[in-house]
């Protein structure tokens, strides 16, 4: 089979059968043409005439190209498009072989989480300080998401019964998979005050909803909206960096090592299925223990050049 009547059916096969969005398959048809016009400029036109030597040249000019080099997130990704689609032909008995079956895509390096600093996140939070509906509901909101780390998804996915004795919060996170965190006592409390006081109000204005957060309409508040709340906070907390619903979750897995949270214990409360994933945290811990350190002990900061300090 041609190759660009095989890249047709394999994209006709991921939007169709595995129902993958528009984004998504636009992606992997601008990587796809990529890969076929280099094919095709080594005269490599028939699917079975692909070798795992082509695959493997095609990715090492995307590494080393004349131009500035392709990231290693988008050779990763691909690397998926190719992949994926000599599995397709694998799998349609269009080739004997999966060629790229041996090809692996680098190793993505760790990203170091952004947090914000303890202040940082009380002047943020402090900017919800009054006793209006909105800024009651949003006072709720903001202190449950660095109180207990939620995703935003989960935060605004909590029903009212998810809280539990009004200082446990019952999250549902990835994959369905269900976990208990405890709400601090400013949280609980602003939880509470927005119970009592905002949502019965907001809550007449809509259909009946057993949601925890409401928007003004008494619907469901959007993860959009609650992304809103959040900025706006922060624009008049005067936070400069760009600060998302994650950069609270960030904070809270932060804020807890450096107070001395046990990395197992924080695995649980994040909801992490890996501890690799939540041990990206101590790297950011260790540079703040190297920097307390250097400013603190004499003998690091005691330069050859200067005064021994004084016994």
């Amino acid at each position: 089979m041609a190759l660009d009547r095989a890249v047709a059916d394999y994209l006709r096969h991921i939007a169709i059968e595995r129902g993958l969005s528009a984004n998504t398959q636009a992606a992997y048809r601008r990587d796809l043409e990529g890969y076929l016009a280099w094919l095709g400029a080594h005269g490599v036109v028939e699917a079975p005439a692909v070798t795992a030597a082509h695959v493997s040249e095609y990715t090492a000019s995307l590494r080393t190209p004349e131009g500035q080099p392709v990231r290693a997130s988008s050779l990763a990704r691909v690397l998926s498009s190719i992949r994926g689609l000599h599995r397709f032909l694998l799998d349609e008995q269009l080739v004997e072989v999966d060629v790229a079956r041996e090809v692996r895509p680098p190793k993505l390096p760790g990203r170091l989480p952004k947090a914000i600093t303890i202040d940082q996140v009380r002047a943020l939070l402090e900017t919800t300080d009054g006793d209006d509906l909105l800024a009651v509901r949003d006072k709720a909101l903001l202190e449950l998401l660095y109180a207990t780390g939620a995703r935003v998804s989960e935060a605004v996915g909590l029903n009212v019964d998810d809280v539990i004795d009004t200082d446990i919060v019952r999250l549902l996170g990835k994959g369905g998979k269900q976990r208990i965190v405890p709400l601090g006592s400013f949280a609980r409390d602003a939880v509470d005050r927005y119970l009592v006081r905002v949502r019965p109000v907001f809550s007449g204005l809509g259909r009946s909803t057993p949601a925890l957060f409401l928007g003004q309409r008494g619907a469901r508040l959007s993860r959009q909206s609650a992304w809103l709340v959040l900025q706006r906070a922060a624009e008049r907390a005067g936070l400069e960096s760009h600060v998302s619903p994650h950069t609270l979750r960030h904070s809270f897995a932060t804020h807890l090592l450096q107070g001395g949270a046990d990395v197992r214990v924080l695995q649980e409360l994040l909801g992490h299925s890996s501890v690799a994933t939540t041990q990206l945290y101590t790297l950011v811990t260790v540079d703040n223990l190297r920097d307390v350190y250097t400013q603190s002990h004499p003998r690091a900061r005691w330069t050859t050049g200067g005064a021994a300090p004084q016994a």
